[in-house]
């Protein structure tokens, strides 16, 4: 097995070798012969701008924590939304594109449908976990709790398991 000695980067793989002496009187082999039996792929280094983005995009999430208890102690209990019917209707149209694209892109065999899956499935928990917390007590909020158990994070978890399935699989 060969090792990573001095930092040496690149693809280990452990090798069975056949030496001319235990090939002698078997036919068609006249050299060693190297058979692979496992190789275990490393995972490329991201180049210098995606290292750098990821790092910017941790340090963005980073600087949000404190906003988060701003709004947590600044903001009303209640507000009202000028264009809320906007909104929502709006978020549920992007749900639907979402589904319809992802259902064309997998019956089609394509790839892609990874990406509209996991976008699908996170805008059905931001209208699961909306609809649930902004919904009236009582009736509307057995109903949003209803919507998000029996429609939305079911289809949610189907869609981001439709995502991870392909992202698993070598292309």
């Amino acid at each position: 097995m060969k090792g990573r000695a001095g930092g040496e980067r690149g693809k280990t793989m452990r090798q069975l070798v056949l030496c001319d002496d235990e090939l002698t009187g078997a036919e068609g082999f006249g050299r060693a012969e190297a058979i692979p039996l496992r190789e275990e792929a490393e995972e490329p280094r991201p180049a210098r701008g995606m290292r750098r983005a990821g790092w910017l995009l941790v340090a963005c999430g980073l600087a949000l924590l404190p906003w988060l208890y701003v709004l947590a102690v600044g903001l009303p209990a209640t507000a009202t939304a000028a264009h809320w019917p906007v909104a929502w209707v709006g978020l549920d149209a992007l749900e639907a594109l979402g589904l319809i694209a992802t259902g064309l892109l997998a019956a089609r065999g394509d790839r892609r449908h990874a990406l509209a899956a996991a976008a699908t499935a996170t805008l059905l928990v931001v209208d699961a976990w909306f609809d649930t917390t902004t919904a009236a007590p009582g009736g509307d909020f057995a109903g949003a709790v209803a919507m998000a158990l029996g429609a939305e994070l079911p289809l949610a978890a189907l869609c981001g398991r439709l995502a991870l399935r392909t992202l698993n699989r070598p292309a």
